[in-house]
């Protein structure tokens, strides 16, 4: 049997998501006209574009529906909140598209104290995950609508806090530097593998809102958990190493430039 295959057509959504993606080509023009691509590249507005593309697919494609039906399709949904969408927005931004509100976001760093930290992101992150696959707080979503968006809202804002602190184009006073990102990173991804485990390997089916459904796909309930458990490790593996490759590369860059200055300055 296949699951029912639906658009969540959310008007709230797409009425933000075009928002968004207004005032960014808005501000990306502006920027590429006094700047040139030093200040808004063409790659910085595809990526961002593609962020808002993983927005739409998570929240208004039949991705949506198939979370409520399946516990792996729930897995891709979050997948692609927490770690595409944010990341990929994250990347189409730069210090110039965001000179407007760049004192306000270093004044509310400043106000937030500990709370603008690399470890709240982290445990921001890796908790809220495990908090809303509580089983009771799950089957609760699977139930209420307003707690699903909820769900989802906070995975997302969660994922744009601890991603900000790798990607931000604004020189944060908590700014990770070197090795500080590496074990950042790895942290986070650790603490999430953790969960996807106890996903994969627990005893007893969790979630009795799945249970309820008809088999889809062939998929017992049991069988269709371990399988969103065992992506969720691959995912985050993947993502560990992608993310380790990214900074690496970072760091040598970040090397040869402070190289080269001191070179021409004579320091050193």
């Amino acid at each position: 049997m296949s699951p029912e295959l639906s658009w969540a057509l959310n008007p709230g959504i797409l009425a933000n998501l075009a928002l968004a993606t207004a005032v960014y080509l808005w501000r990306w023009r502006r920027v590429r006209a006094q700047m040139g691509p030093r200040g808004a590249s063409v790659p910085r507005l595809v990526s961002f574009l593609v962020g808002v593309l993983m927005l739409f697919t998570a929240l208004i494609s039949p991705v949506d529906g198939l979370g409520e039906q399946l516990f792996v399709m729930h897995v891709v949904q979050h997948i692609l909140l927490t770690d595409f969408a944010a990341v990929f927005l994250l990347l189409g931004l730069t210090k110039a598209i965001l000179r407007p509100v760049t004192a306000r976001l270093t004044a509310v760093e400043r106000r937030a104290g500990p709370l603008a930290s690399p470890t709240f992101a982290v445990l921001l992150y890796a908790g809220t995950l495990g908090i809303w696959h509580i089983p009771a707080l799950y089957n609760t979503s699977l139930e209420n609508s307003l707690v699903h968006s909820l769900q989802h809202m906070s995975f997302f804002a969660a994922a744009m806090l601890f991603w900000w602190h790798v990607l931000s184009p604004i020189r944060s006073r908590q700014r990770l530097e070197g090795m500080g990102v590496v074990f950042y990173v790895g942290g986070a991804k650790i603490l999430t593998g953790v969960l996807a485990s106890l996903i994969t390997w627990a005893p007893v089916f969790l979630y009795e809102g799945y249970a309820r459904q008809e088999r889809f796909w062939g998929l017992a309930p049991k069988t269709d958990q371990s399988l969103a458990g065992s992506l969720m490790m691959v995912e985050e593996g993947l993502v560990l190493t992608l993310a380790m490759a990214f900074l690496f590369i970072r760091m040598l860059s970040e090397s040869e430039r402070d190289e080269s200055r001191r070179e021409r300055y004579g320091v050193g």
